[in-house]
């Protein structure tokens, strides 16, 4: 049951961002005669219910929800290649935002984020939840990229130095709190 809870999760989720990424007309055909608070509100709400259900549905299977059979054995160093490449995905989330050198050279930030810490998990994490969970994120994030010129959603501006240190502050920030909190106490898996 809780398989499903995230698998429906994932198909709520990546639906509308995956229209975004690949098929731009259908998406602008759906929002119809939508005014554009309106579509967003319907979007936020369809990913919303998708994030929930992804989060529900991967947590109950740590418990036995079906999700928890090994498909692969991660290697022994994943662990730690994972500590480095979802703090590195961090600063690139909070490149994201600030209009940075950072930013600039990486392009699309927030997608490489998403693909460090995909990655990352993928590294550490063998069991069939985790390859749906991770697995799609990973996949989603290499779509954007690849697509991203297409779209025209690379950064042009001049560089603040700024938002650079910000953005590491913020990604340092973000890992200590996954880290210690997040990962811990809400998960209950200890790091």
């Amino acid at each position: 049951m809780f398989m499903t809870l995230l698998m429906l999760g994932l198909v709520l989720f990546f639906v509308p961002h995956l229209m975004s990424v690949l098929a731009p007309g259908a998406r602008a055909s759906l929002k119809g005669g939508l005014s554009d608070k309106a579509f967003k509100g319907i979007y936020a709400l369809v990913s919303w219910a998708g994030l929930i259900l992804i989060i529900w549905g991967f947590y109950q299977s740590w418990y036995g929800g079906g999700g928890d059979q090994q498909v692969y054995t991660p290697p022994a160093w994943g662990r730690h290649i994972t500590m480095l490449l979802v703090l590195l995905g961090f600063i690139s989330l909070g490149a994201s935002h600030g209009k940075g050198r950072l930013r600039l050279f990486l392009k699309n930030p927030m997608s490489i984020g998403i693909v460090l810490w995909a990655a990352g998990h993928l590294l550490a994490n063998g069991r069939l939840a985790d390859l749906l969970l991770f697995g799609s994120f990973l996949i989603y994030g290499l779509l954007d990229i690849a697509t991203a010129r297409g779209r025209g959603k690379l950064p042009s501006y001049m560089p603040n130095p700024r938002s650079d240190v910000i953005a590491v502050v913020v990604g340092l920030v973000l890992y200590a709190l996954f880290l210690l909190v997040i990962h811990p106490y809400v998960f209950g898996i200890h790091v």
